[in-house]
C-alpha cells in the first residue's frame, strides 16, 4: 500500500508520504494496522488525511497562535491606559513586572490597520506577517495604514 498525499495552498505545504510497509496485527483482541508516514510541514499547521474514497475536509486558515495572544495583549493593555487603571506603558511594565521595551513594541500594535488584525484574527495574513514583523523588530511599523499594507504587501480580500 503507498500512500502519498501533498497538500498545496498560498499559506502552507504539508507532504505526506509513506516511509516504510504498512503492518497489521492483533493486539488485546483488536486488529491494529500500523502504517508508517513521514510528515512534513511547512509553517504552523497540521492536517488530517482521510481514507482513499473520502471526501478531505476544507482547510480553511493558518492561525498564527502566539500573534493572536500578543494582539489580544495589547488590545487589552490598551484599555488599560484608556480607562485609566494605569498611566502609561511604564507603569504598565511595572505592574506586570515586564520589561518597557517590549510592552511599548506591543502597544504599537493596537495602531495596525482594521483590515490586518481582522485577516490576523481569521488566519488570511501573508505568511511573512508574523509576531517579529508586526512588533516592528525587522523594520519599524509605520502609523499610516496605506503604508502598513505596503510594507506587510498586504491585499486585503473582497469581503
Amino acid at each position: 500500500m503507498s500512500i502519498a498525499a501533498k497538500v498545496l495552498s498560498a499559506r502552507h505545504r504539508v507532504e505526506i508520504t509513506s516511509s516504510g510497509k504498512p503492518r497489521q496485527f492483533e493486539a488485546g483482541g483488536r486488529s491494529v494496522t500500523f502504517v508508517p508516514l513521514a510528515i512534513k510541514r511547512r509553517h504552523n499547521s497540521k492536517i488530517i488525511v482521510p481514507p482513499a474514497g473520502v471526501a478531505p475536509a476544507k482547510t480553511i486558515s493558518s492561525f498564527d497562535l502566539p500573534l493572536i495572544r500578543t494582539l489580544g495583549k495589547a488590545y487589552y493593555w490598551q484599555r488599560l491606559i484608556d480607562a485609566g487603571e494605569v498611566a502609561n506603558a511604564s507603569e504598565l511594565g511595572r505592574r506586570f513586572k515586564l520589561e518597557i521595551g517590549w510592552v511599548c513594541e506591543v502597544l504599537r500594535m493596537t495602531r495596525l490597520a482594521p483590515d490586518i488584525v481582522r485577516a490576523i484574527l481569521e488566519g488570511r495574513q501573508p505568511r511573512h506577517l508574523n509576531l517579529h514583523a508586526v512588533r516592528g523588530r525587522q523594520v519599524e511599523v509605520p502609523v499610516d495604514w496605506d503604508a502598513q499594507r505596503r510594507l506587510f504587501e498586504f491585499v486585503a480580500s473582497e469581503s
